[in-house]
């Protein structure tokens, strides 16, 4: 770096040049302004210059302002370029033209003194006032101040008054939107980072006093050095410019290996938006490396991969000597790509010798050695290739004769650059990039707002489409030319998915791919390497998109599908299968899902989910659907399980699947009543009761029409139907449902059965909660008795139903004051679950409470919360059905 003459403030108030020394440059404050009348210079400063003219030039004033600013931030040293440039002096100069950037960039702080801003003037209109003159600052039109704005970390702004105004941090967006410059070229993010074009402009709407200046005032911006020559003119002072960027970024002897960009060999993209990161990233990757630099951007078909490579192309190929893009969809393409290339290189070079010779027409694979020789050639080493959709990689293990081994296509020399698109996370050709869906709404609403050319797009569409590049533009191009509402399209799109895409415009930016065609080649390729995985993903439509794991899946292992056996029977087996998907982009883990039990879950994108639905199951299947609600139902587990709350949140989802399905009555009932029942007790633990009592209501109609109202399923569900009416408060109905149960057991099964006498209990305990004590006894009594009678006075203290109404008759003695009979029934109920769950047990801990209670007269025992368990429906993991009862636990 240049010699640089840094100004001095002493104790005294006198502000002197520093005296130069060998060491390194201390730390100090710089100014940038702009230039005015009577700015003082290098002269004015030297050692025999006359101070009293000095300080009396107007531009002292800054002078000074920057000393005292320095000196409050705890710094001795200053620069200001007025007066610490010796512009005589026409080597020191240009070294000073080229060091300026970097002089600023070094600076502890910058001050930018504003002297058309004045907060004097503003001071009774606040601080909009100021901020009206900050906007439209002569400061933001010059061209030296743009690189003193990127350059130093640290900037502040003050007025003319010499008051600060704000930093650049705080002022960021304000300075955006005045200038048009990146927030990440603020904020201090490598220029290099930046396409040459997006630089340029933000020098477009300044100028400088003299016109060569416009162009030396970006060789900091560009990081080139330039013999400034002020007889040059504007336009000959660019071209120089322009060479020396070229020839950082391309080399020295680019032009030999320059190759115009083939515009007619790249897909057209579409409205590109966001992946600021995943480009920053790529540059990071690609740019800047002595040896041989790859990326492999993949994941899920329509996700924007190829769109992410155009945009980089766009914003980087001055960078490169020559851009190249290839199609790698298979052998056959990847060959003619290479023929194009040849073809291009001939056109710009006749005469290179290791293409000249070969016969473009013949041989292609002599055509790719050709072109690979060139790539290869020792001062080459600017390129950039582009393998686009190659989606088909050949493993160890591939039978798939159409499998593409891109080794044999790429450069041998370690040098370079190379992007690869895939669908498949196996490419390992290359740094890799997983491109994911767009996370912001505000993305997926400027897509639709591009390709619809309209305003006004509700998010509830933006949601469903979930951030697909693909899904978004689509529905943008079908809205185009219609006046379908957003909303209209979306029912469209819920209820007629398949039928929609079809009839939607194809898109020129995705080539011969829709909505519903882009992921069938990935599905069939998937189902040559593993059938049980494409039956996963069939199987997968018939339960939520997300959260779908291995315990939930296990349910299954019954199934006639021998995939599906093989799906369910062994972890290492849905594990191989799900990991298939997961490296097609197919479908996703999902750790960010707190799983209180079981496996972590996986998901897919709801657009491959309505893929799945109606594509890959154009109808719907009953059989899987059975299926799918066997393992939801199976999965439900019963209160008493440790975390029950948060597994049947997991599994709500998936039971919602097919509410309509079971309310509408499609889904067969029989043999699979209890799956239904545990699906209503999920509703109705999880506080959904308005949909458990329709789900109850519309079972109860089916059973009657079926098999009669007198038949023991349909009296099971009444008596279920009182529980839910219980828990809802409506007393009245559930004392209804109650009776006609119990008269119904009555008839069919007789007084003594074990269904007549819970039912029994659950009137106990209703009569219980209308304050009917008297009437509440009589049930417990009998239930009591008829269980001793049923199942004898040895399996009574084992059998939970018996258990679950001596802990309910405890507490109604416990209520009534009838002390010594309460701790009776307390002892009873504590030795039969102590026998049946464990002295550890929940309710076993609740009757030693309760039982201690009792000893201390002065403590009134509370009655429990009531708490229903009903018929059917099996423990947690297995097909045991669940005992119909309704008592009043702790």
């Amino acid at each position: 770096m240049a010699l640089i003459h840094l100004l001095q403030r002493k104790p005294d108030g006198e502000i002197v040049f520093r005296e130069p020394t060998s060491g390194d440059v201390p730390a100090y404050a710089i100014l940038s302004h702009t230039w005015g009348k009577e700015e003082v210079n290098f002269q004015d400063m030297e050692a025999n210059a006359d101070m009293s003219k000095t300080v009396s030039k107007a531009g002292w004033r800054k002078i000074e302002f920057c000393a005292k600013q320095a000196a409050s931030d705890g710094l001795r040293y200053f620069w200001v370029d007025t007066c610490c440039i010796d512009k005589k002096n026409a080597v020191e100069l240009g070294a000073a033209i080229n060091s300026m950037f970097r002089w600023y960039q070094n600076a502890a702080r910058c001050y930018v003194y504003l002297s058309d801003v004045s907060k004097l003037d503003n001071k009774a209109d606040g601080k909009m006032a100021w901020e009206e003159a900050f906007r439209t600052s002569r400061w933001f039109t010059r061209g030296w101040t743009l690189q003193e704005l990127i350059a130093p970390r640290l900037v502040d702004f003050f007025s003319l008054e010499g008051e600060r105004l704000g930093s650049k941090l705080l002022l960021e967006s304000e300075i955006h939107e005045i200038t048009s410059i990146a927030k990440n070229a603020l904020r201090g993010d490598a220029l290099s980072n930046f396409s040459i074009k997006e630089r340029r402009s933000w020098a477009e709407r300044r100028n400088t006093t003299i016109e060569e200046d416009e162009v030396y005032c970006l060789v900091g911006i560009f990081n080139v050095s330039m013999v400034p020559n002020y007889r040059e003119r504007r336009d000959q002072a660019f071209r120089r410019l322009e060479e020396e960027i070229h020839r950082l970024y391309k080399g020295v002897d680019f032009e030999q290996f320059a190759v115009g960009l083939n515009l007619a060999s790249f897909p057209e993209a579409a409205q590109f938006v966001a992946r600021e990161k995943e480009l920053l990233k790529m540059h990071e990757l690609l740019h800047g490396h002595s040896s041989r630099s790859a990326v492999v951007l993949h994941g899920l078909g329509g996700i924007g991969k190829t769109q992410l490579a155009v945009e980089y192309v766009r914003r980087h190929k001055e960078k490169y000597t020559a851009i190249f893009w290839l199609n790698a969809n298979n052998e056959d393409s990847l060959r003619l790509s290479f023929r194009s290339i040849a073809q291009q290189v001939l056109k710009h070079h006749p005469s290179t010798r290791v293409l000249i010779n070969v016969d473009l027409e013949g041989d292609l694979d002599r055509v790719v050695n050709a072109v690979k020789a060139w790539l290869d050639l020792r001062e080459n080493t600017h390129w950039l290739m582009t393998y686009d959709n190659y989606d088909n990689p050949r493993t160890s293990n591939d039978s798939d004769r159409s499998a593409v081994d891109v080794r044999r296509y790429l450069p041998e020399t370690d040098h370079g650059s190379i992007i690869i698109t895939t669908r498949s996370a196996s490419v390992t050709q290359g740094r890799r990039l997983h491109v994911q869906k767009l996370t912001g709404p505000e993305d997926g609403l400027k897509i639709l707002s591009n390709m619809s050319g309209r305003e006004g797009i509700e998010n509830a569409l933006v949601m469903k489409l979930d951030g697909l590049p693909l899904a978004l533009s689509t529905a943008g191009a079908y809205l185009e030319h219609v006046t379908t509402s957003f909303a209209e399209y979306l029912r469209l799109y819920e209820a007629s998915w398949l039928k929609l895409q079809m009839t939607s415009p194809r898109l020129s930016s995705y080539e011969d791919r829709s909505l519903y065609t882009t992921w069938q080649v990935t599905f069939d390729r998937i189902r040559k390497q593993n059938a049980a995985s494409a039956q996963l993903l069939k199987l997968w439509a018939y339960f939520d998109k997300q959260d779908v794991w291995f315990e939930l899946l296990q349910h299954a292992c019954s199934a006639d599908n021998k995939w599906i056996r093989k799906l369910t029977e062994d972890k290492l087996n849905f594990n191989e299968a799900v990991r298939l998907l997961c490296e097609y982009g197919l479908a996703h883990t999902e750790p960010s899902l707190r799983q209180p039990s079981g496996s972590a879950g996986y998901g897919v994108h709801s657009c491959v989910h309505s893929w799945m639905i109606s594509v890959l199951n154009g109808e719907w299947d009953n059989g899987l659907a059975r299926l799918a609600l066997t393992c939801v139902a199976s999965e439900v587990p019963s209160t008493d399980v440790d975390k029950w709350w948060l597994l049947q949140q997991r599994l709500l989802q998936h039971a919602a699947r097919h509410e309509h399905f079971i309310t509408d009555g499609n889904v067969g009932i029989e043999g699979i009543e209890w799956v239904l029942h545990n699906l209503r007790l999920l509703y109705a633990d999880q506080g959904k009761l308005a949909d458990a009592e329709a789900m109850y209501t519309r079972a109860l109609q089916g059973n009657e029409e079926a098999l009669g109202p007198k038949h023991t399923s349909t009296l099971n569900t009444v008596n279920n139907l009182g529980n839910l009416y219980k828990n809802q408060g409506k007393l009245a109905d559930a004392e209804a449902m109650y009776t006609r149960a119990l008269q119904g057991y009555e008839e069919a099964l007789g007084p003594k059965h074990t269904s007549t006498l819970n039912t029994v209990n659950n009137l106990g305990n209703l009569y219980k909660n209308q304050g009917k004590l008297a009437d509440a006894e009589a049930m417990y009594t009998r239930a009591l008795q008829g269980y001793e009678e049923a199942l004898g006075p040895q399996l009574v203290p084992s059998y939970l139903p018996a258990l679950n109404t001596m802990f309910a008759f405890g507490n109604l003695f416990s209520l009534i004051g009838r002390i010594d009979l309460a701790k009776a029934m307390y002892s009873r109920a504590l030795a039969g679950y102590t026998t049946v769950q464990g002295p550890s047990s929940k309710w076993c801990r609740r009757l030693k409470d309760r039982l201690q209670a009792l000893q201390v007269a002065s403590i009134e025992p509370k009655a429990g919360q009531d708490e229903s368990t009903e018929i059917g429906a099996p423990k947690s993991r297995s097909l045991k059905r669940r005992h119909s009862t309704s008592w009043e636990g702790g």
